[in-house]
């Protein structure tokens, strides 16, 4: 659950609620800490010309 995306306002009610939201944020939290960060983009290498038409080939097929 992360708590960014909570874009409400909500009221957390009695001792069993707010172990149960404080449980769901430590439980986030030690996700993100296994999570390992996503590149944003990758970089290919591209020599010769086989493999650039190879690339551009998949390119098009991507894009149409």
């Amino acid at each position: 659950m992360a708590t960014s995306s909570i874009t409400k306002n909500f009221v957390v009610s009695g001792s069993r609620q707010a172990e149960r939201f404080a449980d769901a944020i430590e439980e986030s939290y030690q996700e993100s800490l296994r999570r390992e960060p996503a590149s944003d983009f990758k970089i290919s290498h591209l020599r010769g010309a086989e493999n650039i038409k190879e690339f551009m080939a998949r390119r098009k097929k991507a894009n149409v």
